[in-house]
């Protein structure tokens, strides 16, 4: 009995300090080293921009957003469509909360024919100048997480043409935005391209005068 008394005490003190080391002391010290050496990122990585005089966060740089005005660039396809619902979505129960994932539909599922294709029917009445066959898979498909924020280079130039004709801007000026925000490959090697589309949105919002970058 009093082995097993001095095992339990043991037991006991063991889960207490591990307790205290892994739900205090660690995420404390996480929380302490992120705010002091990395605070941006910490904080989400958060954009900041002028609106009516107003200094606003207008979005994460690693989270990707839903635009639809025809001024923008859009990004990917989101099997939780950005996390943005309508009041009647979210009453009729559709929306279930603030989400990140895919389709995760295989190559002979049906349902993903049927998606892709009235994803290319719209993607093609909102672009009539480009062809069928210059548009780039991403736009197509969704991302692991349904949030992407970024998209190719390609799937970026080949929107050029009918936000130069909304937005009054040029092609050459849409083009350079694009350059502005593309994330080169890591060391030059790895990985592919991709531009950043609340960045080149928030560059056109800037030049249109609908907000002010910092």
């Amino acid at each position: 009995m009093k082995l097993f008394m001095k095992y339990l005490k043991n037991a006991v003190k063991c889960t207490v300090v591990l307790g205290v080391l892994c739900t205090v002391i660690y995420p404390a010290a996480l929380t302490l080293a992120g705010q002091a050496l990395f605070p941006k990122q910490a904080n989400g990585s958060m954009v900041m921009a002028v609106i009516d005089g107003e200094e606003r966060a207008v979005g994460s740089k690693y989270v990707g957003q839903q635009f639809e005005d025809p001024r923008f660039f859009h990004g990917r396809i989101s099997s939780v469509n950005y996390n943005c619902y309508t009041q009647e979505e979210k009453e009729d129960g559709s929306y279930g909360g603030v989400a990140s994932g895919s389709f995760n539909y295989g190559n002979s599922n049906p349902d993903l024919k049927t998606r892709v294709e009235a994803d290319m029917a719209a993607w093609m009445e909102a672009h009539p100048d480009v062809k069928q066959e210059d548009i780039p898979s991403d736009l197509l498909t969704a991302s692991g997480s349904g949030l992407d924020p970024h998209i190719s280079v390609q799937g970026a130039r080949v929107q050029v043409g009918e936000i130069a004709k909304a937005s009054g801007l040029t092609e050459e000026e849409l083009n350079a935005i694009i350059d502005n925000n593309t994330q080169k490959k890591a060391l030059g090697i790895f990985g592919e391209e991709a531009v950043n589309v609340l960045g080149c949105n928030l560059e056109i919002a800037n030049r249109l005068g609908i907000l002010t970058l910092k």
